[in-house]
């Protein structure tokens, strides 16, 4: 009986993808972000976010809604300044996770965002609306698409009964490029301390 093997190699970034994939995909199902929000896409991106000095949004992670007051910083990875981006902040959770039935309410939009810069570059359509979760433990997702083209986005009717999957469908987006989630409880004065 005779067996043979054949070596197989994988090239760094076929590993680093196949490791942001399982680092970035992994957290996003576990929290329900992927069903919940968004259907199941191949990460394409970095997306960094970041509130004051040193409050960086990652998977999963609570932030104090006091923390997440002012617009985050958001840094986008990509190496074409001629590609353009859209960035989308959401609740699953509006008005309680345990009764959500104003999922998902709408708390920013920047579109036009260029390759390679931060949201400011982008054009802001429904300006920045704080955190304010009032029952339980809410998700706020950061969802980033890549557009066809320099466009102009819809801007939606409402942010309540917003959805994201919609959204991109109607704007002609498709899947995401990248998400990353955040979890924030009402804050007592004794928590603020």
């Amino acid at each position: 009986c005779t067996f043979s093997f054949r070596s197989f190699q994988l090239s760094s970034s076929s590993f680093d993808l196949a490791e942001t994939m399982t680092k970035t995909l992994g957290p996003l199902a576990v929290g329900r972000v992927i069903g919940d929000v968004l259907d199941s896409f191949v990460p394409e991106m970095k997306l960094e976010v970041a509130y004051g000095h040193n409050k960086q949004v990652y998977n999963g992670h609570e932030l104090m809604p006091s923390a997440v007051c002012g617009r985050p910083r958001v840094e986008i990875g990509g190496d074409d300044m001629r590609s353009f981006y859209t960035l989308v902040l959401t609740d699953p959770d509006a008005p309680s996770p345990s009764d959500p039935h104003s999922r998902e309410h709408l708390h920013w939009i920047v579109t036009d965002i260029p390759g390679t810069t931060n949201a400011s570059f982008g054009e802001e359509i429904v300006s920045y609306e704080a955190p304010k979760p009032s029952i339980g433990i809410h998700r706020y997702v950061f969802v980033l698409f890549k557009q066809k083209g320099r466009r102009t986005v819809c801007v939606p009717a409402s942010r309540d009964h917003f959805n994201t999957r919609s959204f991109s469908e109607e704007s002609g987006l498709g899947l995401p490029v990248a998400a990353v989630y955040f979890n924030a409880q009402r804050e007592t004065a004794a928590r603020r301390r």
